[in-house]
């Protein structure tokens, strides 16, 4: 937790893990659709109220755990060094987390983290979420690109929308690698082949 963040803050953020925690457990052990909104609150001994003021939707509780990754493909071209393309870094961005064995990337030996992938691959809602979160990073990474490069608007959707389709992709063959039993060493040679076909085409324009 942040020592920075004044009480109050860590009071809040405190509150919003022990939500996420109890409900993913609850979820893990009962399934995502059976276990309700009262239940979680009340397991996390919150009102209803508190709980949606924290998570909007029953599936950001389990999608909460990858938020932190949301704007990450934003912050990565904004931060870039000056002759390095957006593509590029990216492309070492993302090999790095599956070298980090990132959960974002699908690569995890932690039991709990490939339950949160079998649940987001189990449960429609969740499913549904996951990909929408991929869009709002998509969304994202286009205000990025017209930032920092000066693109017009569609060529910085479309640059935009090939590369987090790259990234979406190798993400779910990730988890469902995952939940199929595959350890993160024995996944990571295939993760990474796959990883750097997919730059490889996006470089080279799909040709």
């Amino acid at each position: 937790m942040d020592q920075h963040l004044g009480l109050r803050e860590r009071k809040k953020q405190r509150t919003r893990e022990t939500i996420s925690n109890t409900a993913i457990a609850l979820f893990i052990e009962h399934g995502f659709d059976p276990v309700s909104i009262t239940q979680v609150a009340d397991a996390a001994e919150v009102s209803r109220r508190t709980l949606f003021s924290y998570f909007p939707a029953k599936e950001d509780l389990v999608v909460h755990r990858f938020a932190d990754h949301e704007d990450e493909s934003a912050r990565v071209v904004r931060t870039r060094p000056a002759d390095q393309t957006p593509l590029d870094a990216l492309r070492a961005n993302f090999l790095d987390g599956l070298r980090r064995h990132d959960p974002i990337t699908g690569i995890s030996d932690n039991p709990e983290v490939i339950a949160i992938y079998e649940l987001i691959l189990d449960t429609p809602a969740l499913y549904a979420r996951i990909v929408r979160f991929f869009e709002n990073s998509e969304r994202m990474l286009v205000a990025a690109l017209r930032e920092t490069d000066d693109l017009p608007e569609l060529t910085a959707r479309l640059i935009a929308a090939q590369i987090s389709a790259v990234q979406r992709t190798l993400a779910l063959d990730n988890f469902r690698r995952a939940v199929a039993g595959t350890t993160a060493a024995d996944a990571y040679p295939d993760a990474l082949a796959a990883a750097e076909l997919g730059f490889n085409q996006l470089r080279d324009g799909l040709g």
